[in-house]
This record gives C-alpha cells, sequence and structure tokens, in this order.
C-alpha cells in the first residue's frame, strides 16, 4: 500500500466514525481551535496539528497524543472554526480509537478526562476550579504554581467560580446518562 493511500484511509477512518466530518478536509489550519481551547496548554499537539497528523496518514503518532484526552467538550473551538469542522466530535472519535486500539500512553490524560466527567454527572456542567486543582494536585502539583495569575484574573473578571453550580433539573441529565451508559454496556 503506498503511503497516499494509507493518509486516504486514516483520514477516511476518521471521516466515517464522526458525523459531519468531512469537513475537516477544508480544515484551513488557521489555528483558531488551538488558540480557543482552554486545555490548550496540556496537549501536546494543537488540534490543528492533529487535523495536519491525521491527513499525512499519522494513525499511531494521532492516536498516542494526548490532544483528544485533553478535550474538555466546551465546544468553544467549534463555535470559532471558520470552516464548521465538529472538532469536538472528532477529539471524541480519536479516544475511542486510541482506546480500541490501545495507543493512549499518557496516563494523566484520561484521568483528566474521567474527572471532567465526574463534574459533567454530578452538576451537569464543568467545574473548572475543581477540575484544575484534582488533576494538577494530583499528576503536576508543581504547575499549579503557574496557573495562579490566570486564576486570579479570572476571579477579577467574574469568569471563575469558586463553588460548583448545579443545573436545573440534575436528575433529568442523569437518567439519560444512565441510559447512555446502559446502551453503551458500561
Amino acid at each position: 500500500m503506498t503511503e497516499t493511500n494509507s493518509n486516504h484511509d486514516f483520514l477516511e477512518e476518521v471521516m466515517a466514525a464522526t458525523p459531519g466530518a468531512e469537513t475537516l478536509i477544508t480544515c484551513l489550519q488557521c489555528g483558531t481551535c488551538g488558540g480557543s481551547c482552554p486545555s490548550g496548554s496540556d496537549m501536546d499537539n494543537t488540534p490543528r496539528q492533529i487535523f495536519a497528523m491525521i491527513n499525512a496518514g499519522m494513525r499511531d503518532d494521532v492516536l498516542r497524543s494526548n490532544t483528544p484526552w485533553y478535550c474538555v467538550s466546551c465546544y468553544y473551538c467549534m463555535t470559532r472554526c471558520p470552516k464548521e469542522i465538529p472538532i469536538t466530535d472528532i477529539m471524541y472519535t480519536l479516544k475511542n480509537m486510541a482506546v480500541r486500539a490501545k495507543l493512549y500512553a499518557d496516563r494523566d490524560a484520561p484521568d483528566f478526562s474521567k474527572t471532567f466527567i465526574s463534574f459533567v454527572e454530578n452538576y451537569g456542567r464543568s467545574f473548572e476550579v475543581g477540575l484544575a486543582s484534582r488533576y494538577h494536585l494530583t499528576h503536576k502539583p508543581l504547575k499549579k504554581f503557574d496557573m495562579v495569575p490566570f486564576a486570579l484574573n479570572m476571579l477579577m473578571k467574574n469568569r471563575l467560580s469558586l463553588r460548583p453550580e448545579r443545573i436545573k433539573n440534575i436528575d433529568q441529565l442523569q437518567a439519560i446518562l444512565n441510559k447512555a451508559k446502559t446502551l453503551e454496556g458500561v
């Protein structure tokens, strides 16, 4: 098999597994997605780089990357993407592919993802202070100090809550999530 076919096969695999991902071939490589990502500093590759690697057929490198695991599904990248690429959905696909292929090497990233999911399950939304605190204190305690100026700036602009807020009707969301887990066999 030629390199071109191999490249095309991985791109086709990602597009087939992700609704709307055919727009991936229109990526401008503008970097808006990575610049928008609140977890970007923890990623070993920006989403833009991941898309270039997918196009280059770098399957193992993409699936070993920690980038999809640090995606917190905030959809900020998707709302800013000029080509309306379903970036968050592609990251979810890449996580699934990495798990199936047993190619994820970074144990920190799945823990980050699990912590995020636990906040969504319990409160219906992410809780950034809790997410960052739990993750950094467990995995990168010294990095926590680097985040202080950023956190203070967000607090002063009233963009960061010190307590998690539960959404209304959390029981309905939990019922949906439990049904999804049942359907997935989790």
